[in-house]
């Protein structure tokens, strides 16, 4: 493991109570910061931070609700003093079904989460960043949202606003000391996989020339360094780690 600095930052990982954002969680502590596991599912969320360590936090919160994220933000401060960095990493895969067989509410519940919970949690988080001159945003997208895949076109499309996101806040924050920048993983074997049918996981690997699916702690190892004071100069950008899938 190389090793990363975060000797005094504070993070805050949606979703960081079980598969990336547990990952990402460890990674962050082992460099040395203390986080704030913002995530719907406290239960988990506490039993994961017990196992961590004294440097985890749990603070209960839907993303989708921007009065919850700004009191998430809020006690998040209060207990931690600052927010150095911030991963939106809480997501679901949603049903897989073609879009005509797509039920409305499926794909409005998908994007609520995983387009709006990013946009929620940045617009909160960003002023206190503005404040201090500092920080680090790093947005789990995903390898459909470049690609789009078929039967999830909620989810691919949901990850290419993420995308959109990332590039869109990265210009509007390029004169500050504040790096936004998006990852865009294959799938990995975790408890989403449990929300795709087996042939939907199938085609996903098809496509992956690596022949295998990507590890949580590959993609923990790359947002580390994303989310250091290293990673000074890119913004905007989108890091690809998609097993050679995806080449641009």
């Amino acid at each position: 493991m190389n090793k990363i600095d975060l000797t005094g930052r504070c993070a805050v990982v949606t979703g960081g109570a079980q598969g990336f954002g547990r990952a990402i969680t460890e990674r962050f502590v082992a460099s040395g910061a203390k986080v704030a596991i913002w995530d719907f599912d406290d239960v988990l969320a506490t039993k994961t931070a017990k196992e961590i360590g004294d440097a985890v936090s749990v603070v209960k919160v839907d993303v989708s609700d921007l009065a919850g994220v700004e009191k998430a933000r809020d006690a998040t401060l209060k207990s931690l003093g600052k927010i150095d960095i911030l991963v939106n990493n809480a997501g679901i895969a949603g049903i897989n079904k073609t879009v005509w067989e797509t039920d409305f509410e499926e794909w409005r519940k998908v994007l609520r989460i995983n387009l709006d919970g990013p946009f929620i949690c940045c617009k909160v988080v960003v002023p206190s960043m503005m404040k201090q001159n500092y920080g680090r945003i790093i947005n789990i997208a995903s390898i459909a949202g470049k690609e789009g895949n078929p039967n999830a076109a909620h989810y691919s499309s949901s990850k290419a606003g993420v995308i959109a996101l990332t590039k869109s806040l990265g210009k509007e924050l390029a004169s500050t000391n504040i790096a936004v920048n998006c990852v865009t993983p294959a799938a990995a074997k975790t408890a989403i996989f449990d929300q795709m049918t087996q042939q939907h996981i199938d085609f996903m690997l098809s496509k992956i020339p690596r022949g295998r699916f990507v590890k949580v702690e590959e993609l923990a190892s790359m947002v580390a360094w994303m989310a250091s004071e290293e990673c000074a100069y890119t913004t905007g950008g989108v890091f690809d780690l998609s097993g050679g899938r995806a080449t641009y």
